[in-house]
């Protein structure tokens, strides 16, 4: 483990165990499986609670005659088409957590989880991994709900970096190219609750690619390398940055956020190359009706880039199976950074199959519509539909056009066994089912039209 995220781990644990706390007034959402909680008893009516769990997710993929580089021989403007690929990944996680109320001070949680993932391939069979394989420090942070009378929020230590601030489209993925084992960074961020009806968050990220890492197993094959690999193939990078976020919700029917975020990164082999990337964006959410909704944004990239986002979905209302569609459109400019959007945003199969790496969305316009159903608790169908054309005509797909091709999928989740809050029980297993389709048109040098298939099942304890 490297100097800075000790610091940070020892920080973290001193506040933990040195601030006065009572029972928890509420348990705060997290992603993670629902437990029962054990109370450990202090004199008077103070007390910390602890919770811990497992989950274990089991996934087989199938794909076949996907453009771009998918199997990750990364080569700058030269195309490549995917042979057949089947493999199963199986990824368990323990984690564990201790929470107690300060008063005015917050309620503070200590969270730490580890990870691991272990492969099966039918092909490519040399990537198979056995267990424990790696085994990696996944989560370890102090958080702070509430403090100072509910004036800010506070975030140390490693974490998921998906879901910050709500900025899905370029927040997402702190270690790329690991199959989604996980989403960690090393961050610190801090959210100022300045009024009833505004916010401003602040965050500062730092990722290194070294061995030197907490992890367990066989570091011949890691399995969660940095891998954020510049167009031009070099890869192994570490990888910092910082953005602040002022959000604000002047009516009950409108939100919006406006943001800066700066991103560096540096070759662990050759520290003279970098690469920086600054961005500047707004969103826009507005509420149209009660079942009508918007999205929109955009960004600037200081080299002179562009990104922007509109969508507008619908949700009825009523009781039993609910409906759901609508349309999104989406613009990344020729040469578009992603920066940590680098996530199965729009695709699973584009993930592998991307031009410049693993997850490097860029140069596209892309129209989707989509319809689906809720038709019942947590049985869902959503299938889409869209083409996607090159912003620039880059030649990158050996063709002579802009169509890059038609892209459809369909994706159902649903529950396997749910478990009954009331009486305490714990147990749950879910899962989703994922195909998706591609036939390409005159961007590229193949009409052989590309798939993808998968299949999940979570079980959560």
């Amino acid at each position: 483990m490297t100097i800075p995220f000790r610091g940070i781990c020892v920080a973290s644990a001193a506040l933990a165990f040195f601030s006065p706390c009572t029972a928890a007034e509420e348990e705060q959402a997290a992603p993670k499986a629902a437990v029962s909680e054990t109370v450990v008893p202090e004199s008077g009516d103070s007390g910390l609670s602890f919770n811990a769990g497992a989950d274990l997710r089991i996934r087989q993929e199938i794909m076949d005659h996907v453009p771009g580089n998918p199997n990750g021989g990364f080569r700058a403007f030269r195309f490549r088409e995917s042979g057949y690929r089947n493999h199963m990944r199986f990824r368990p996680r323990v984690w564990a957590e201790l929470k107690g109320d300060a008063g005015s001070a917050g309620l503070w949680t200590l969270y730490g989880r580890i990870a691991d993932e272990f492969r099966w391939n039918s092909r490519p069979s040399n990537r198979t991994t056995e267990w424990p394989g790696e085994i990696v420090l996944d989560n370890l942070y102090i958080e702070g709900k509430g403090m100072f009378d509910g004036f800010l929020d506070l975030k140390v230590g490693r974490q998921d970096l998906c879901g910050l601030c709500g900025l899905r489209r370029i927040l997402v993925d702190g270690t790329p190219g690991d199959g989604s084992r996980t989403l960690y960074t090393d961050m610190a961020s801090v959210s100022f609750h300045v009024t009833e009806t505004s916010t401003l968050d602040v965050f500062g990220l730092y990722n290194f690619d070294s061995a030197s890492d907490f992890r367990i197993g066989d570091d011949r094959h890691r399995l969660s390398s940095l891998s954020s690999r510049f167009p031009d193939g070099s890869g192994n990078q570490d990888a910092w940055g910082a953005g602040v976020v002022w959000g604000q919700t002047p009516t009950e029917w409108l939100e919006y956020q406006v943001f800066a975020i700066t991103k560096r990164l540096r070759e662990t082999q050759r520290p003279q190359t970098s690469r920086r990337t600054d961005l500047f964006g707004v969103r826009v959410q507005p509420r149209i009706t009660e079942t009508v909704k918007a999205d929109f944004d955009l960004m600037y990239q200081r080299r002179g880039e562009w990104s922007g986002f509109a969508g507008i979905n619908w949700k009825s209302s009523r009781e039993g199976w609910k409906p759901t569609c609508g349309a999104d459109y989406r613009y990344m400019s020729g040469k578009w950074d992603p920066m940590w959007g680098r996530d199965a945003i729009e695709s699973e199969m584009y993930l592998y199959g991307t031009h410049d790496g693993v997850g490097w969305w860029s140069n596209q316009h892309y129209l989707k519509l989509w319809g689906g159903v809720e038709f019942a608790p947590r049985h869902k169908l959503v299938i889409s539909t869209g083409p996607v054309f090159a912003a620039d005509r880059d030649g990158v797909g050996g063709g002579n056009g802009r169509f890059k091709g038609l892209f459809s999928r369909a994706h159902y989740a649903f529950p396997l066994w749910t478990p009954d809050r009331d009486k305490g029980e714990r147990f749950e297993v879910f899962g989703h089912v994922i195909a998706e389709l591609f036939n390409p048109g005159d961007y590229y040098d193949t009409d052989k039209p590309g798939y993808f298939i998968r299949w999940q099942i979570d079980f959560a304890f």
